[in-house]
């Protein structure tokens, strides 16, 4: 057998090992798991997630996890927690203990430290008879038949089990919770689905020129107006009332036809009313009126003021696309 067939045969069977894995873990979603996720709604402290090895790497992706979606938690690693770190841990706190074995000597040595702390203990293991899951006030089972490789006890299926079961717990509590696509925007401010829920024109427009020509400017003018300020257009305004736009397109079109820019003026080539949105309008919702229509500029008007131009680049530029 060649070495790409044993590539693809090994990859082919860690995959499938891992996805029986994860399988197995519905039948683990019982009366503890529900009253582990009721007790995390109900905490007044913080959730500190806590292992050691490849279930610390893991522990630090559920705290992320928990964080993200409105639930206050902190990584402690089970080394560090012994040597000085379990200050971390307050007595309103409840305590994801994260274990494979539920047996290393580190955890060992840690359990009865938190005991004494008072917080609550969840033990999440792959060992419900294991010294961890005894000592514990909740446990949640991640038991694995074996890992991806059965002759490589390196931590595989049951990181996997451990992760996919941190999702699961995480989603349950902000399911319970009612955590809103609003609130994860609270929380990812500076993330693509974040802006699309909060970035709106006023927090756009301030940024650019505020380009504007009256209906009986010269072209010459308008063009001038146009490239000065950058942003491929110029509102008309008329006795403080936006009339029309007039594009860089629009100007090219007038120049095909061999028009004499002596003889018209910047209210004889406008595009009469012009798509406008207000300051309030999601960056989002923009976007959507300029694909729907073809354009790059939308003129920002609240209560018949003319704010300014929001450009295309300006969503583009915010990650929104």
């Amino acid at each position: 057998m060649g070495s790409a067939s044993i590539i693809k045969q090994v990859a082919l069977s860690t995959i499938e090992n891992e996805y029986n894995a994860i399988s197995r873990l519905k039948d683990y979603i019982d009366s503890e798991f529900v009253l582990a996720a009721e007790k995390i709604l109900s905490c007044k402290g913080r959730i500190v997630v806590t292992g050691i090895g490849k279930s610390a790497i893991i522990c630090s992706k559920i705290v992320a996890t928990f964080n993200s979606t409105g639930t206050p938690a902190v990584f402690m690693h089970a080394a560090d927690a012994i040597h000085g770190d379990l200050g971390i841990v307050q007595n309103n706190d409840i305590v994801i203990c994260i274990s494979n074995s539920g047996s290393s000597p580190e955890i060992k040595v840690l359990t009865p430290m938190l005991k004494s702390l008072g917080a609550m203990l969840i033990a999440m293991v792959g060992n419900t008879s294991s010294y961890l899951a005894r000592q514990s006030d909740i446990v949640i089972n991640t038991t694995v038949e074996n890992e991806a490789s059965p002759g490589n006890p390196a931590p595989t299926c049951s990181t996997t089990a451990q992760l996919v079961m941190g999702d699961a717990l995480a989603m349950a509590v902000l399911s319970s919770r009612g955590f809103t696509a609003e609130d994860f925007a609270r929380y990812h401010p500076g993330g693509s689905l974040g802006k699309q829920l909060y970035l709106k024109a006023e927090n756009l427009y301030p940024g650019n020129e505020r380009p504007s020509v009256t209906p009986d400017a010269t072209i010459p003018a308008a063009i001038v107006e146009i490239s000065s300020k950058r942003l491929g257009a110029t509102a008309v305004v008329d006795k403080g009332k936006v009339v029309g736009i007039i594009t860089d397109g629009d100007l090219r079109r007038m120049l095909e036809k061999g028009t004499d820019v002596n003889k018209v003026k910047a209210g004889d080539i406008m595009s009469k009313g012009p798509k406008t949105i207000g300051g309030k309008t999601l960056a989002v919702d923009a976007l959507q009126i300029m694909r729907q229509n073809n354009i790059t500029q939308l003129l920002v008007v609240d209560n018949g003021e003319y704010k300014g131009v929001v450009h295309l680049h300006d969503i583009i530029n915010e990650g929104i696309i």
